[in-house]
């Protein structure tokens, strides 16, 4: 089986992905991963990816399409989550030539649907623990009163420079002009299903699990 993640920044692609790996024995396929892997595996891909980033170039469509084809050709398993990619139109159109080159298929599209203001919220109070990554929220998980990871004991909490309200802001608007044309390629191909991406977690859990149960 494989699928999309589509949302905005804090919709929670990352934490659905991470669970879609370890209960489904799915390969999450991140763009930013792949890149960095290519980059330091010494291939003839990722020669090319480390000197388009050495000059300091956008990697093209057709270098991740490469990156992507490598992936399909070399893993199995319970199928692929498609993390970070397609964002454009053009993108989806080529991820589509590359399944059917490939003989395979996109069984579903998962739009994390979230509520523009509730997620500047929600980002805007977000922090980590630095040690072992645990999340923390002010509203609704605040940061343990003793000034300790509840999970690791470290006292190294840290917020994300850009998690402030205008970086978001502009991280929403780019993501809506570049990436929410998709839902609308999806929707037209009969392949999207919209789930709540602000629910608990386990709500959102079971609602993606139903989609790609049908």
């Amino acid at each position: 089986m494989n699928i999309i993640l589509l949302g905005p920044p804090g919709a929670g692609k990352g934490t659905q992905a991470h669970h879609l790996v370890e209960s489904r024995d799915m390969i999450q396929l991140s763009t930013g991963d792949m890149l960095r892997a290519a980059k330091d595996s010494g291939s003839d891909m990722g020669r090319i990816v480390a000197d388009v980033m050495a000059r300091g170039d956008l990697v093209t469509d057709e270098i991740v399409i490469g990156l992507i084809r490598e992936q399909l050709q070399a893993e199995q398993k319970g199928g692929f989550i498609f993390d970070g990619f397609p964002r454009t139109l053009a993108q989806a159109d080529a991820l589509a030539d590359l399944l059917e080159e490939m003989g395979e298929t996109l069984e579903a599209v998962i739009e994390l649907r979230v509520d523009d203001e509730a997620l500047v919220q929600r980002i805007t109070a977000r922090s980590t623990c630095g040690n072992c990554g645990e999340v923390y929220n002010d509203m609704t998980k605040p940061w343990p009163a003793d000034g300790k990871c509840a999970k690791c004991g470290s006292t190294d909490v840290r917020r994300r420079a850009d998690d402030n309200e205008d970086a978001l802001r502009n991280r929403l608007m780019e993501y809506y002009k570049k990436t929410s044309p998709l839902l609308g390629y999806y929707y037209a191909h009969g392949q999207l299903t919209s789930v709540d991406g602000l629910a608990e977690i386990n709500v959102v859990q079971a609602e993606i699990a139903k989609a790609l149960d049908k």
